[in-house]
C-alpha cells in the first residue's frame, strides 16, 4: 500500500464524494455510546459473556433482526438482509469479552462496577461498532438500499489461547461467507482516522513451558549430579540464539522468557527447573515451523547438560495477515466517508488477535481504529487499567463498516 504524506489539500472533512447512504444519525449516535459505556460497566471475561451476549441480542431484535447464540453458550451471528445462498456475503466481526485487570479510571462514571475487571482493550467499542452497523444496515435493507445480505459477527473469548474464533468458526459463522473484516483500537492513531496495512498486521503468539529434571545432590559433588541451574541458565540463554540461526531473520521468530525456577537452598543442587515464555512471530509459515524448531533446540541444549526435558508447547495464534484487496475495500470506505487524509499505514505489531483464525479460511484485513483524542499526551495504552477512548471512533467504526458493506456489494 501507498504511503500516505500529511498535505493541507488533504485536510477536508467531507467524504470522498460518492454520497454513499449509511450516515449515522445524532439519535442513534447517542444510543451507542451509552451502550458501550454500559457495556464498559460490566464487563465479563471470555466464555462469561453472558450479559453481554442478551444485551447485544436484545437489540438486535428490536431491529426486527433473528440473532442466534452461538453453540457455546456467549457470543452472537446475525445476518441483515436475506441470504441469497450463492452470494458471498461480507462479515464483520466484533469480539466482545473483556481483560481481568482492575479499572484504575476515577474521572469517569462509566468506570467498570466488577472488581478486577475491564476493558481495557477497547472490545466495548468493537462491539458497539458492529452493533451500530447492522442497525444501520437494517434501516437500509428496509428501505431496499442493501443490495447483499451482511453477516455479523460477535465472538467471545478473544483473550483466551487459542480464541474464541475457533468456537465461533465451529458454529458456522463463515459459511457463506467470502470475506471479513474487524477493526482493532489504536490509542496511537487520532479518533476520526484509520490505520490500515496490506500482509501481516498482527504477529503469531504461541506459549512455551519446559521442565528440566535430573539427579540432585550437594554442590560439593557436581560431577556426580547433572547441574540443573547451569543446564536452565544455558537453555534460557542458548536456545534463543539457535533459533535465531535457524529461521529467516526477516520472520521475526523470538523466543522470550517470562519465568525461571529452580533451587531451594545455596549448598544442594536442584531435581527440577521450569521456564516458561512467549513464542512470537511475524511469519505465517516461520510459525508453521516453530514447534519443531523449538523441541529441537530445547532437547540439544539440555542434552548437552544431561538434562531429561519435557516441553509443553501451547499453540496460540497465527498472525493476522491482511487481504491486499480487503484492505482495499477499507481505504475506499475510508475514504468515502473521511477523505483520504484519514488513512495511514500502519506498522505490525508483535502483539496477537484471533481474527487470524477466520483469515485461515476466508480473505479478510482488520484496521486500527483510532481513538486518541487529538493532542493527547497521557500515552494510553491497551491492557492497562486506565485504557479509555475518544468515543468519536465509534461513529467512525460504524460508518467504515457500512460504506465497506455497500462497496463490497457493488464489488
Amino acid at each position: 500500500m501507498k504511503s500516505r504524506a500529511s498535505r493541507p489539500e488533504d485536510l477536508v472533512d467531507q467524504p470522498g464524494g460518492g454520497g454513499l447512504p449509511g450516515r449515522l444519525g445524532d439519535e442513534l449516535r447517542d444510543e451507542l455510546i451509552a451502550f458501550r459505556r454500559d457495556l464498559h460497566m460490566h464487563p465479563e471475561l471470555g466464555n462469561q459473556e453472558f450479559r453481554t451476549t442478551a444485551a447485544i441480542k436484545d437489540r438486535l431484535e428490536k431491529a426486527g433482526l433473528r440473532p442466534r447464540v452461538l453453540d457455546v453458550g456467549t457470543g452472537l451471528v446475525c445476518d441483515v438482509g436475506e441470504w441469497d445462498g450463492v452470494t458471498p456475503m461480507l462479515a464483520l466481526r466484533a469480539d466482545i469479552d473483556a481483560l481481568p485487570i482492575p479499572d484504575t479510571k476515577v474521572d469517569v462514571p462509566y468506570r467498570s462496577t466488577v472488581p478486577d475487571r475491564a476493558h481495557a482493550c477497547g472490545h466495548d467499542v468493537h462491539t458497539t461498532t458492529v452493533l451500530g452497523a447492522g442497525l444501520v444496515l437494517a434501516a437500509l435493507d428496509r428501505e431496499g438500499l442493501l443490495p447483499n445480505a451482511v453477516r455479523l459477527v460477535f465472538q467471545p473469548a478473544e483473550e483466551v489461547l487459542p480464541g474464541g474464533a475457533i468456537d465461533a468458526i465451529e458454529s458456522g459463522v463463515l459459511e457463506g461467507v467470502g470475506r471479513i473484516i474487524a477493526v482493532h483500537c489504536d490509542p496511537k492513531v487520532d479518533a476520526g482516522r484509520i490505520g490500515l496495512r496490506v500482509g501481516p498486521i498482527t504477529s503469531a503468539c504461541d506459549r512455551l513451558e519446559i521442565s528440566l529434571d535430573g539427579p540432585g545432590g550437594h554442590t560439593a559433588r557436581p560431577h556426580l549430579t547433572t547441574d540443573l541451574v547451569t543446564a536452565a541458565a544455558r537453555v534460557a540463554v542458548d536456545v534463543p540464539a539457535l533459533l535465531s540461526r535457524r529461521v529467516d531473520a526477516r520472520s521475526g521468530l523470538v523466543l522470550t522468557w517470562g519465568r525461571l525456577q529452580t533451587g531451594h537452598a545455596p549448598n544442594v543442587v536442584p531435581q527440577h527447573a521450569e521456564l516458561s515464555g512467549t513464542v512470537r512471530c511475524l511469519d505465517l509459515d516461520a510459525w508453521r515451523d516453530a514447534p519443531d524448531m523449538v523441541h529441537a533446540a530445547v532437547d540439544e541444549v539440555a542434552g548437552m547438560h544431561r538434562a531429561k526435558s519435557v516441553i509443553n508447547y501451547v499453540r496460540g495464534v497465527p498472525p493476522v495477515v491482511n487481504d491486499a484487496e480487503s484492505v482495499g475495500l477499507l481505504d475506499a470506505a475510508m475514504a468515502e466517508r473521511r477523505g483520504s487524509y484519514a488513512i495511514e499505514d500502519t506498522e505490525q505489531s508483535l502483539g496477537g488477535e484471533d481474527f487470524s483464525w477466520y483469515l485461515e479460511r476466508v480473505p479478510g484485513a482488520m484496521a486500527r481504529l483510532g481513538v486518541r483524542p487529538p493532542g493527547d499526551t497521557r500515552g494510553l495504552d491497551l491492557h492497562r487499567g486506565n485504557f479509555d477512548v475518544d468515543e468519536e471512533a465509534i461513529t467512525v467504526g460504524v460508518e467504515l463498516f457500512t460504506a465497506a458493506a455497500l462497496l463490497d456489494a457493488k464489488r
